[in-house]
């Protein structure tokens, strides 16, 4: 309750008490209850801001609405689902984007954005490059006890490439991902491209990005999957 309907609300009362008998008494109790509700608006106000979530998406072109516009992207159109919750979603994902540059990046966009989430979608890259399993474990490493050590709660993304470099590369790259929840403790959201991959309609022509089609059936899931790791908190 707004505090402008609150004194609304306490004038109709008065002028409704004005006319009945012993209504000093009864308008008494009616300014005692005012200054109540007026702490019970502020009250729930300040619970409403300590319970917002700000979630800081730094991830690659899967993130970015590559090929889109910006708000055609599931991570625009996972923010239009949430406009009812006290939950924003900043987008710091762009195309090509490695676990190098993640890891550089990021210092300065906790600092910008003061997020209480850090999601992580990176690695895609690195892997379809060939970089060494180990750098990238490190990097994400680094940036998980960075951000924790600043008291936010990290959410990683599993990642998943094409067998290019081989059974074992492939192998070492996907476990990672996993190690990396398990040793840290953060919640580990499925690869959100398993399915849409393997379906030419929802794959842009280089085979690689969904298309537009693709991407509110992206949002839901990871609406869903996100819902559920901010719930474990």
């Amino acid at each position: 309750m707004c505090f402008v309907s609150i004194i609304t609300f306490g004038v109709v009362v008065i002028v409704h008490l004005w006319f009945k008998k012993d209504a000093m008494r009864q308008l008494k109790l009616v300014l005692l209850f005012i200054p109540l509700l007026i702490i019970s608006d502020h009250l729930a106000a300040e619970q409403i801001t300590s319970e917002q979530k700000k979630i800081l998406v730094l991830g690659d072109s899967l993130s970015a609405a590559y090929g889109l516009r910006q708000e055609q992207g599931w991570v625009s159109l996972l923010q239009n689902a949430w406009q009812q919750q006290p939950i924003i979603v900043v987008n710091a994902a762009i195309s090509g984007e490695t676990t190098d540059g993640g890891l550089a990046r990021l210092p300065r966009l906790l600092e910008q954005h003061q997020p209480t989430h850090l999601y992580i979608e990176l690695g895609g890259n690195d892997g379809l490059q060939g970089h060494p399993v180990k750098k990238m474990r490190d990097n994400i490493q680094s940036m998980i006890t960075f951000a924790q050590q600043q008291g936010i709660e990290v959410i990683l993304q599993q990642m998943q490439i094409p067998t290019n470099y081989g059974r074992r590369y492939n192998q070492m790259f996907t476990s990672m991902f996993t190690e990396l929840a398990e040793q840290n403790n953060v919640p580990l959201i499925p690869f959100f491209m398993q399915d849409i991959a393997l379906d030419k309609s929802l794959m842009q022509r280089d085979g690689i990005h969904p298309n537009l089609e693709a991407q509110p059936m992206i949002a839901e899931f990871m609406k869903e999957k996100l819902e559920g790791a901010l719930k474990a908190d």
